[in-house]
């Protein structure tokens, strides 16, 4: 490599690549190496062209519409600098002898500014413009480790209400930029569920879901997109009244209608099991409909099921449990000792029951549905004096204490059951 001194100092020449062309004017670059000595320079050298290639590269990155690109290349060609990127409205607020050091580092030895430089130095990536519906897009990619180890129906059931509070609001004010909604915006659409909660008789449970969950959309697009908008989800929720609770079958209601010879002959065959299986065990719908033929153990000295995140995710950590089967619940499994496979990923089952109860006249009141055999199951634990934390850990509720060793096996637990199971 041949070095000529320039004003004390040793350079070297070479041809920039072309596929730098768009990013880089020059033909050809003089690099300066710093120092007089030869031997210096040629240590140097190498590193020297490595480091101006690493950022025409960023440069040529950044060369994009793409902001997550741009603003990646620009992060990049910052830390080549030597400077760490902050976006402009920080670095107008930098010291002086920093802001100016960005600013000249900025600009072509003609004294224009290089538009990548700027980027990079001056934090001159603009901010994306994103509207709601675009924001519900990002949503779903930057919030994709909420649905690992979701089943599909999960997942559907986690996107769909997320889906439609969008839409309610593009509904109410259009697809607007997020950046450009405005807090008379967000009152406009509270308004708009004041007058459905009037006039439709819906309850304020289902306006404050809509708001919590745009605000779950909008507040993630902001943070993990670094966007830095203040945006007006504040103070949206609208009063709700008294808190309604799910009735509980009685245990007559449970023996002498659910139970009566033929009842549920009309239901289908797992459809039935299942509403039999939650009889004695307080499981959720969707947890008996998830058991796999590994988790339903007929042959153990007692019987049971254990509820695990096996394709599906659990509703808390305390959802993970063993519950003893008996009665017409362990009848149930014993017809179907591997499972339901008709309701294992599908959204129907409670549905299908609920129906068919309410046609049959099976709903104590028509308040009743197929989960108040939940609620019945905890009213029986109740009544027969078992202690909260053996009832916690069968229902898989949070106990209100430190939770200390193993917990009731599954003999103590048959034991405390067997006088109440039907």
């Amino acid at each position: 490599m041949n070095f000529v001194n320039r004003n004390g100092h040793l350079h070297f020449r070479k041809r920039v690549p072309r596929r730098f062309a768009s990013i880089e004017p020059r033909e050809y670059v003089w690099i300066s190496l710093h120092t007089d000595l030869e031997e210096v320079a040629r240590r140097k050298a190498g590193a020297v062209w490595e480091e101006m290639l690493e950022a025409w590269e960023a440069k040529l990155h950044g060369d994009t519409e793409d902001h997550e690109q741009r603003l990646a290349a620009a992060r990049h060609l910052a830390g080549i600098r030597g400077y760490r990127y902050l976006p402009s409205s920080q670095v107008a607020k930098l010291p002086a002898d920093e802001f100016y050091s960005r600013v000249r580092a900025s600009m072509r030895k003609d004294g224009t500014i290089d538009p990548r430089e700027a980027d990079a130095l001056l934090g001159a990536v603009p901010k994306p413009t994103l509207t709601l519906s675009q924001c519900l897009k990002e949503f779903w990619k930057l919030a994709h480790d909420r649905t690992i180890g979701k089943s599909e129906d999960q997942i559907r059931r986690w996107r769909n209400p997320r889906i439609k509070a969008i839409n309610n609001l593009i509904g109410v004010i259009g697809d607007q930029e997020i950046g450009a909604i405005t807090a008379d915006d967000m009152l406009d659409f509270r308004e708009w569920w004041m007058d459905r909660i009037r006039t439709e008789g819906l309850t304020p449970n289902s306006a404050n879901k809509d708001i919590i969950h745009i605000g779950n959309v909008l507040r993630t697009v902001n943070k993990m997109k670094r966007l830095n908008l203040n945006l007006p989800l504040s103070d949206l929720a609208i009063k709700e009244g008294e808190k309604k609770t799910r009735p509980a079958f009685s245990v007559e209601w449970i023996r002498d209608k659910l139970l009566a010879p033929g009842a549920l002959d009309g239901l289908n065959a797992e459809a039935r099991a299942i509403l039999l299986g939650m009889i004695n065990t307080g499981y959720r719908p969707s947890e008996g409909a998830a058991l796999t033929s590994a988790q339903i153990k007929l042959g153990h000295a007692v019987p049971h099921i254990s509820i695990e995140p096996v394709g599906r995710q659990l509703k808390s950590q305390y959802a993970r449990r063993k519950i003893p089967l008996l009665g017409v619940s362990l009848e149930a499994f014993m017809q179907f000792p591997d499972g339901f496979p008709r309701y294992r990923d599908s959204a129907a089952l409670s549905a299908t029951v609920n129906k068919f109860l309410r046609t049959h006249g099976l709903l104590e009141t028509p308040a009743h549905s197929m989960y108040s055999l939940r609620h019945s199951w905890e009213d029986r634990m109740l009544s027969a004096a078992i202690d909260e934390r053996i009832r916690r850990d069968c229902l898989g509720h949070r106990l209100s204490r430190e939770r200390y060793g193993q917990g009731a096996t599954l003999e103590m637990m048959r034991d405390q059951f067997k006088p109440i199971a039907l």
